[in-house]
């Protein structure tokens, strides 16, 4: 085991967290360019000469990044012992280890068999354990078509991708250093370090020197893990994302911020009084790592009542979920009445996402202890023409919430996100409803707040 409890010293804990970043990759990935794309967000610029090394700070956390030297496609099996020796030199400038290595892979770009053989023994030789604090960061994410996700880059790219994600625990993300403000995507990718690091209970990882030797019996050992990974990867790749982007949507009062406290299993929105601003949160739940924005509540009876401005925060909010949500939760409290009026005010706001919104709506049914014993089929039915119409506007995808019993009970919400899941699945080649990065609108702070993820 070669992890070691982290030294923070509890004073600095206050103002910012001091995280070690670790930058591994092949020649050419885009770490240098990573490195200034952070570098860009620093709360105090200064002249940084050295740019294999940064200690800078940035929101809420000091960070002490840490390039190292681009592994080259060998046409030998290992690469040469100077090229190991200069490595190791970089990766001692992050001692006593780092909280999180980040494996730079570029989108667009073959990563073949060979490129994993080489991946693998490079990162093996730093020690056992390592890859719990391993995380892929795919760079060039402008290559990207917009209605393409990084899972699909992860479907296409093959076994040695597969493998790779899967090896680090399913923790990825996509950066794009084209976009002209950049803070919202650093700050995405920093929660999610941060993330790792609450996984492993804030430990860091102590690496070993590597030798030039390897054990007789390491090539055996690497196939039998490769047929084993290969194995588990396909099973997953055929099944939907386990990461889900959600979107709360509906009627001022509608409980969306209640709601979004469940699934995550934290109090992370600010329930009983208006959103004003769409709030992005995360948090692992289940198995799923879900992301969630709550957004500004619409008018009830007509979509030219909802001021504009909230009408632009609500689609701004779908914009924090690029490439785009995978499901749109429509809220409604059970106990209300459904009208024509509300009715057509509720398709007429889903419309703001453009027609293929309804394939990706599901409609939530709060204050579920109000049923009272009677099933949300029978209350469907008992309510009507236009509650129904509504279900078959959004291809009868509904799931009811008992807020009373929910938070002793996560049946509950795990039913729900299996539900999402089978929308997923059901819409195919659209997994999810394509938005366009607005990253530039976002304000930082919506996102840093609540450095912590929940666990669930």
């Amino acid at each position: 085991m070669a992890t070691v409890s982290s030294d923070p010293n509890p004073a600095e804990e206050i103002t910012l967290l001091r995280r070690r970043l670790l930058l591994l990759g092949f020649q050419g990935s885009g770490k240098t360019s990573l490195m200034k794309s952070i570098l860009s967000q620093e709360k105090n610029p200064s002249q940084n000469s050295q740019m294999d090394q940064l200690s800078i700070d940035v929101l809420n956390w000091h960070l002490l990044l840490i390039d190292t030297p681009g592994w080259k496609l060998e046409t030998e099996d290992s690469p040469e012992q100077t090229d190991s020796e200069n490595q190791w030199s970089s990766i001692q400038k992050c001692s006593p280890g780092p909280h999180a290595l980040l494996l730079v892979v570029p989108v667009g770009y073959p990563f073949t068999e060979h490129h994993w053989q080489i991946l693998w023994t490079q990162i093996r030789k730093l020690g056992a354990g390592v890859w719990r604090h391993t995380l892929v960061l795919f760079t060039c994410a402008d290559q990207l078509p917009k209605d393409m996700g990084v899972e699909e880059v992860i479907v296409e790219g093959g076994a040695p991708l597969q493998r790779l994600v899967e090896r680090c625990g399913y923790r990825y993300y996509a950066f794009d250093n084209m976009c002209l403000d950049k803070s919202a995507q650093v700050a995405e990718l920093l929660k999610k370090v941060e993330e790792m690091v609450q996984e492993n209970q804030g430990w860091y990882f102590e690496m070993v020197k590597p030798t030039i030797f390897e054990d007789e019996e390491t090539e055996i050992e690497r196939g039998e893990e490769r047929d084993a990974d290969l194995r588990r990867t396909i099973t997953m790749f055929r099944c939907p994302p386990r990461e889900l982007r959600i979107l709360l949507v509906g009627w001022r009062g509608a409980g969306k911020s209640s709601v979004g406290n469940l699934l995550l299993g934290c109090h992370e929105f600010e329930s009983g009084r208006p959103t004003e601003v769409s709030m992005r949160r995360q948090a692992l739940v289940a198995g799923w790592r879900l992301t969630i924005v709550d957004t500004p509540g619409w008018d009830w009876f007509s979509v030219h009542r909802t001021p504009s401005n909230i009408r632009k925060e609500i689609k701004q909010g779908a914009g924090l979920l690029h490439p785009g949500p995978h499901a749109l939760l429509l809220v409604i409290p059970v106990v209300s009445t459904l009208t024509p009026k509300k009715r057509q005010a509720l398709k007429s706001h889903l419309d703001m996402f453009g027609e293929e919104a309804r394939r990706h709506t599901l409609v939530l049914f709060s204050c579920g202890d109000w049923l009272y014993g009677t099933s949300i089929e029978e209350h469907i039915q008992q309510n009507g023409g236009d509650l129904l119409k509504l279900m078959h506007h959004c291809w009868n995808f509904y799931h009811v919430l008992d807020c009373t019993k929910a938070c002793k009970n996560r049946t509950q919400v795990t039913d729900l996100l299996q539900k999402i899941e089978e929308m997923v699945a059901e819409n195919g080649q659209e997994p999810f409803l394509p938005v366009k990065c607005k990253c530039c609108l976002f304000s930082t702070s919506q996102l840093t707040k609540g450095s912590q993820a929940c666990q669930t």
